[in-house]
């Protein structure tokens, strides 16, 4: 895996270098690097009743990324405090989550917003699929000339991320990408060993007068985690003696476990107009999305961790596939905005190669789920001047029981304020691994009928040059969750045997959360903060969260050998307060609730140095370096540690040839 990486991103590198190389001897001009910099030369469509082409300077604002719901940005290679958050293996800023030991493997959520929801029942094992790229995560591009952008970072051990993406238009009108991100590292604790990858080919095409428009992709992901099971003696990685300071002396409940998620996508979605020439006209609309996926956990020995077993080798492999299909008609008008109506189709199957035999031979344990949802909606959306809005309704036609109305508003006052207000009420159908697992071990499987979930959710969010704050209120109703029916602890007070499995709970849970962000800049200096306040109501410990929530970054910029080299350093401060937050069942991919021990109140202290030189970027952070200072007493889940101080380097490199 790690050979393949290697020679994948020399494969890329060295096809950019070649393009780079000659497109530079056919011009001067700059390229497009920052939002006033100008690019390479490009095509442009010739006028009209000519057959001449010209070329033009291309600017940042040609080259395009575009999400499914249409709406723009840019690429954007600037060294800013926001470039640190997302040099990472999600490539996104990852506040409000906490990742475990090792990279790449999953993440505690600290911020219960970030939580998303769909009406229709999904595979589960959510616990396994931070990193797996879903329909919205995809973007679509548009671009003047070829875009190549490499990333590549260090991992605790061991190891590197790689990710290699390349995108070019053929023509104005149609653009093909690919890409690859492959993660594999060692690891610190045994029996950790984390290879990931996710490989894309997305595609985009339009007729000239906009009366086509397609996008299209197609994934393969799959996720492979060695599981450990965390650590068995809390007290002799918290002594901070040697020789536990070596992480790989330190005992594990699980030496031969091994996770993997593996996932498929065919993705399409098309729209043509009637009308050949009036951009006022009725809309055709077809959304197709085929995707299957299995998780596979395997154990060489039987762990008693877990309950008894059915053999003496665990080999537990949950199959899911669906096929969705959406079509509607929409009366398009530049002055009134989009309405559609629409009519989806869910089909799916949730299976095992295998049944469970109650007393008397009867079937206690079915081996499949399967069923087909139909649903009716509308959509109305909105985009004129300084208004962006949009409106969902949709209900079932079939027996199912689920809902989905989704309202948002958005209004930008200028470049510098914006205001966005959203309420989404859902009635969603159970996700499947809570209605139907099976396991090797005995008291992991379950067939349960559980009622739809409520969700009444209200978000405000408002953008200005002064501070960023954003507010949300979230009403649950039989929620589902998984807990620990074991009462019996070790010596440390945490559970000795998991015997997890799903819970309904009957009451109402009410959370609240208000988020603000705001930097402060003097001279060279800057402090970017970011404060999280979270509240939950609840009559028992089901949604635990912690209350407060920070990350504060000091640092310095500046630019030396006349502008060649910026640099930015700084520190960064991350914490969180005390709270009994979930533990991580590896057998089932999912966190569970707990309430035996509170992790979080200690401060976790990251220094950087950043580089950038025109397209180049270096990334350079000492990560936890007050990992040293006081009582080891970081966890990332109970039995779980955080990470040592490590040091770990990296790179963004985009090429525009």
């Amino acid at each position: 895996m790690q050979r393949k990486l290697t020679l994948l991103f020399v494969f890329f590198l060295i096809t950019s270098v070649a393009h780079s190389q000659i497109s530079t001897k056919k011009a001067d001009a700059k390229r497009a690097i920052d939002t006033t910099a100008t690019s390479r030369k490009a095509f442009s469509a010739a006028p009209a009743g000519t057959n001449a082409k010209t070329d033009t300077i291309a600017t940042i604002d040609m080259y395009k990324i575009v999400t499914l719901d249409r709406d723009t940005t840019y690429v954007d290679t600037a060294l800013t405090i926001k470039a640190e958050y997302k040099a990472n293996y999600l490539r996104k800023d990852n506040f409000g989550l906490l990742p475990f030991n090792n990279i790449g493997h999953t993440y505690n959520i600290l911020d219960y917003g970030v939580v998303n929801y769909d009406p229709f029942p999904q595979f589960g094992f959510r616990a396994k699929q931070f990193a797996y790229m879903e329909v919205d995560d995809i973007n679509y591009y548009n671009v003047a000339t070829p875009f190549t952008d490499l990333f590549y970072r260090s991992v605790l051990q061991q190891g590197q991320i790689m990710d290699a993406f390349i995108t070019a238009n053929t023509s104005p009108n149609l653009n093909f990408a690919v890409g690859y991100k492959g993660i594999r590292s060692i690891g610190k604790y045994i029996n950790s060993i984390v290879s990931n990858g996710n490989f894309r080919f997305i595609t985009s095409y339009n007729t000239t007068n906009k009366r086509y428009i397609l996008k299209l992709h197609i994934t393969a992901q799959d996720f492979s985690s060695q599981e450990n099971g965390g650590i068995v003696s809390l007290e002799n990685f918290e002594s901070g003696e040697e020789p536990f300071t070596q992480r790989e002396r330190l005992e594990v409940y699980l030496n031969d476990a091994t996770s993997l998620l593996r996932g498929n996508r065919y993705f399409i979605d098309h729209t043509f107009r009637l009308s050949k020439d009036n951009p006022n006209s009725i809309v055709l609309h077809h959304r197709f999305n085929y995707e299957n996926k299995f998780f596979n956990y395997t154990q060489a020995t039987v762990s008693d961790r877990f309950g008894d077993a059915f053999t003496n080798r665990i080999y537990d492999k949950t199959r899911y596939n669906r096929m969705y299909n959406m079509v509607g008609a929409a009366y398009s008008n530049q002055d009134i905005g989009d309405i559609e109506f629409y009519l989806e189709d869910f089909n799916y199957n949730y299976y095992y190669n295998r049944i469970v035999l109650g007393e008397g031979g009867t079937i206690a344990i079915p081996n499949s789920l399967s069923d087909r949802i139909n649903t009716y909606g509308a959509r109305y959306s909105y985009q004129r001047g300084n208004w962006k809005g949009s409106l969902l309704v949709s209900n079932s036609i079939t027996d199912q029981s689920l809902a989905n109305i989704d309202g948002s508003v958005r209004y930008k006052f200028n470049e510098d304020n914006t205001i966005r207000l959203r309420y989404q009420k859902m009635n969603k159908l159970p996700d499947l691994n809570f209605r139907l697992y099976q396991s090797d071990y005995e008291n992991y499987n379950w067939s349960n009928n559980f009622k739809n979930e409520k969700i009444n959710s209200f978000e405000a969010e408002a953008v200005t040059k002064w501070v960023s704050a954003s507010a949300q209120y979230t009403i649950l109703n039989d929620h589902l969750y998984f807990k620990n029916n074991n009462t019996l602890v070790n010596e440390q007070g945490l559970d000795s045997l998991l015997l997890v499995k799903p819970y309904q709970y009957s009451n109402t849970i009410n959370y609240f959360s208000v988020k603000l962000n705001k930097e402060f800049r003097f001279w060279k200096l800057a402090l970017d903060n970011t404060l999280l306040y979270q509240q939950v109501g609840q009559d028992d410990n089901i949604l635990n969260v912690p209350e407060f929530v920070t990350r504060n970054t000091l640092y310095f910029s500046d630019a030396f050998f006349k502008k060649a080299l910026y640099i930015q350093t700084g520190v960064t401060l991350q914490y969180f307060t005390e709270y009994y937050g979930n533990d991580y069942n590896p057998l089932i991919g999912e966190f569970y609730v707990q309430e035996r021990k509170k992790i979080g109140g200690y401060p976790l202290l990251d220094f950087f140095i950043n580089a950038k030189i025109r397209q180049f970027r270096v990334f350079l952070k000492a990560e936890h370096f007050n990992s040293g200072f006081g009582t080891p007493n970081f966890y990332s889940a109970p039995n779980y540690p955080y990470r040592d101080f490590t040091v770990r380097f990296g790179v963004i490199w985009d090429f525009f040839t």
